[in-house]
């Protein structure tokens, strides 16, 4: 059984999700490797079923583990490199590193364009917009909260387009936008907000990438400006200015 302190100030939870964390960082539990089962962690720190669990829970808030729904925890694949460049797709950045992207939509609906939405989208303000915001999953792990806005004019009944396909670009495809890129990214960063680390799944003391981007048909003409968190701990980005 491994020695833990049972008299000090930090919880015996936070001390085996540390000891475990330095475990993962040190390549004793590689990517995509399963940890022991939660028996096997009672076994060795010598605690309860209640108190590996909370461990477990700090190192998945984190982004070091997933946890799978009958097959156990395992180690995640590590930082996300995202590439961006003119031609970024999210998709395709994901599958290339061996990750399964995902997501899950939270709004859609149709609203009055705002100034700043109207100014990126080249609208009057008011025009009506489609504003999507969804959770982007990298192996089931939040990476990424977004808000994005098309113009709805031009994309009639794009919720029912969506669903028909299996990506942004395929169902652009179908309004005849089949190809676009990349104008401009603007990167800052900030903390989060109680909500966005509830979202991402992430401690509050994490700090955010934030993304704003506006994408063009071939013409040149805006199709979709989007303003995205990104998890700082989870993701790095490579600018492709070409």
């Amino acid at each position: 059984m491994e020695t833990i302190d049972r008299k000090g100030g930090s919880a015996l939870w936070h001390q085996i999700g540390e000891i475990l964390a330095t475990d993962i960082a040190a390549g004793i539990f590689a990517p995509g490797e399963k940890l022991p089962t939660e028996p096997e962690l009672m076994q060795r720190f010598g605690v309860s079923r209640f108190t590996v669990r909370q461990a477990l829970g700090h190192l998945e808030q984190r982004g070091l583990v997933r946890a799978e729904q009958g097959r156990g925890t395992f180690v995640h694949k590590g930082v996300l490199d995202y590439n961006l460049s003119r031609r970024t797709r999210f998709s395709k950045n994901l599958i290339e590193q061996g990750f399964e992207p995902g997501g899950e939509l939270l709004v859609h609906e149709v609203i009055p364009s705002t100034e700043r939405v109207a100014a990126y989208l080249k609208l009057a303000v008011g025009a009506a917009v489609i504003h999507r915001r969804g959770v982007m999953t990298a192996d089931g792990m939040p990476i990424e909260l977004g808000d994005s806005y098309y113009p709805a004019e031009r994309f009639p009944d794009f919720d029912q387009a969506r669903l028909q396909h299996p990506t942004i670009s395929a169902a652009l495809a179908s309004y005849g936008v089949t190809d676009y890129e990349r104008l401009s990214t603007e990167i800052e960063a900030r903390m989060p907000t109680a909500e966005e680390a509830r979202l991402l799944r992430q401690p509050k003391s994490v700090p955010l990438l934030i993304t704003r981007k506006l994408d063009a048909d071939m013409e040149g003409v805006p199709i979709t400006y989007s303003e995205s968190m990104w998890s700082a701990e989870r993701i790095t980005f490579n600018v492709d200015l070409r």
